[in-house]
């Protein structure tokens, strides 16, 4: 688990979803289960000022949010990968301190997320992740900046494709990372989104 010092909803039930895909893929289920985590895994969604916002936790802490743009499949989809789907449950209460910190940071009243967080990638991602948990809020840096962060100046592109990957956009805030012109390009949200993101937390002005 990495804890960061970062300082009624409508809940679809995504359980009976799930369910009846894995009736469609019960043919399949003995070769994926071995390379997947087998823990209790607590979904729900909820709206935003952005738009519905899906969201997972196990007990080690948050480890998926799907933000506007990215469906209700497209995080099914995530889950699946990366976990045995008969482990999860639609469960808001344990998911409420998540909901909570972002609907505060939505509305301007929180600046630093405090949450337990459960990180899934390769070692290279989660690399260029922890370190964008070290730009903190309000300010802003460019995709070669943070290629040199982490240690691989050469490799921004790949950087820019860890990024993109972030499965916990806003609390790893990769929203704050510009092109090098200063450019609001690459947000999973939408430069909208990105933009308006960008506009909360006084990092751009106009």
């Amino acid at each position: 688990m990495v804890y960061t010092d970062l300082a009624i909803a409508e809940i679809t039930p995504l359980t009976s979803l799930i369910r009846k895909k894995m009736k469609s893929d019960d043919r399949h289920k003995e070769i994926t289960l071995s390379s997947k985590a087998v823990t209790k895994v607590y979904c729900t969604s909820f709206e935003s000022r952005i738009g519905k916002i899906y969201v997972a936790s196990t007990d080690e802490g948050v480890c998926k949010i799907s933000v506007p743009r990215e469906s209700r499949k497209d995080f099914i989809g995530w889950i699946e990968q990366h976990f045995d789907l008969e482990t999860v449950v639609d469960n808001r209460s344990r998911n409420k301190d998540v909901i909570d910190q972002l609907n505060r940071y939505f509305n301007g009243k929180l600046a630093k997320f405090n949450l337990g967080i459960d990180l899934m990638g390769t070692p290279f991602q989660i690399r260029v992740w922890k370190e964008l948990l070290k730009v903190e809020y309000g300010t802003t840096i460019t995709y070669k900046q943070l290629a040199k962060r982490v240690k691989t100046p050469q490799a921004f592109q790949a950087v820019g494709r860890a990024n993109a990957s972030n499965p916990l956009p806003v609390i790893i805030p990769c929203h704050r990372v510009l092109g090098s012109n200063g450019s609001l390009v690459g947000y999973g949200a939408g430069i909208k989104t990105k933009e308006f993101l960008l506009r909360l937390e006084g990092a751009i002005m106009l």
